[in-house]
């Protein structure tokens, strides 16, 4: 008697990001071919959107490692070193219903060197610990992100940390509270201002949350993909993407960049 052997959605998600590289049709299947619903804007919508990509893969093809991914509910979420149209690292997002990708969204930002602290984009632990903390560790990160970011209530800001100890792999920020704080002092000389309005979707799995806020940075709209580990109740490291929002006029879907469903 034949064995069918469940493919969790997590590996249906990483199987079908491994395929534009490889060019391994079966992940495809994992796609609702009557209901994808696609918020990178420079895609089109639908699995016709996502066929015209592969179609247009540049010569030598697309590199695609997924580092890490996680899953929440009907939701995976998935960061991954690429090499599309130029090296990227990238955050996405996909949605299920029953078992098949019904939507999918992302940010992507050009690969840099690493930090002043030595840090990467994408290095540091991929372990998943403190599973039944994940709603306690949402909460933590969305609240961080209310007070500090959106609300600029600098005075609760050490009560998230422990201390100056915070990995941070952003590559234009030094560890700790103290790089943080270099760092926003840096700006503000420069009269670059980054802003915070509003977090539309909190994900997490164990002691990683990934938070998917939208402002403005330097006066541009800007995607944030924010991604915390948390240890202890503490903000311990931090990976982020950032992603300018492309006007309207060269949208190629009207589904726009975050529109969560409830």
């Amino acid at each position: 008697m034949e064995t069918q052997i469940k493919v969790s959605n997590k590996e249906k998600v990483v199987a079908l990001l491994k395929s534009m590289e490889t060019g391994d049709k079966t992940p495809v299947s994992y796609i609702n071919p009557e209901k994808y619903i696609q918020h990178n804007l420079a895609v089109a919508d639908g699995l016709a959107g996502f066929g015209a990509v592969l179609e247009n893969a540049p010569e030598g093809g697309f590199k695609v490692n997924t580092i890490r991914a996680f899953e929440d509910g009907h939701y995976v979420f998935t960061q991954t070193d690429y090499d599309f149209f130029g090296p990227k690292i990238g955050f996405d997002v996909f949605r299920f219903e029953n078992g098949l990708i019904v939507e999918h969204w992302d940010n992507l930002i050009e690969k840099q060197p690493a930090n002043s602290s030595g840090h990467t984009q994408i290095d540091g632990t991929t372990t998943i610990t403190d599973l039944d903390k994940t709603e306690a560790n949402k909460t933590l990160v969305l609240n961080f992100i209310n007070d500090i970011l959106v609300n600029g209530k600098m005075e609760k800001l050490q009560g998230y940390f422990n201390g100056d100890n915070y990995i941070q792999h952003n590559p234009n920020i030094a560890d700790g509270l103290s790089g943080l704080g270099q760092a926003l002092e840096t700006m503000a000389k420069q009269g670059i201002r980054m802003e915070f309005d509003t977090v539309h979707k909190v994900l997490g799995q164990g002691n990683f949350v990934l938070a998917i806020s939208e402002g403005s940075f330097a006066g541009e709209p800007t995607s944030y993909y924010d991604l915390f580990r948390v240890e202890d109740g503490k903000i311990a490291e931090h990976w982020d993407v950032m992603e300018t929002i492309i006007p309207e006029t060269n949208r190629k879907n009207t589904n726009g960049k975050f529109n969560f469903p409830n």
